[in-house]
């Protein structure tokens, strides 16, 4: 007896591919992310924390990490523009922090 096909004439039934194409996606696509999870669960495991870690922990810290990045490079890029340039550089990020309370709580 063949095989029962769906219209598609793929099989019925079975494990359902999620990846069609068999194009492969790194952990920072499926999560979103610009920063490296895979880089982040490397240094975590060569770390003294231990060699077990959660396969969500890097994934966090990294969305973390990116969060805190977008923000202080948003503050120093209004702090560039305010002195009418293009480029942030180390000044406007020391501005960026010393004139956020926030970012002033947190680098004390």
């Amino acid at each position: 007896m063949p095989a029962k096909t769906s219209a598609k004439g793929g099989k019925l039934g079975g494990k359902v591919k999620g990846n069609e194409g068999g194009k492969s996606h790194s952990r920072s696509q499926r999560a979103g992310l610009q920063f490296p999870v895979s880089r982040i669960h490397r240094m975590l495991r060569k770390s003294t924390l231990g060699r077990r870690i959660g396969s969500g922990a890097p994934v966090y810290l990294a969305a973390v990490l990116e969060y805190l990045s977008a923000e202080i490079l948003e503050l120093a890029g209004n702090a560039a523009r305010d002195n009418k340039k293009r480029r942030i550089n180390p000044r406007h990020l020391q501005l960026a922090i010393r004139n956020d309370e926030e970012w002033v709580t947190s680098v004390e």
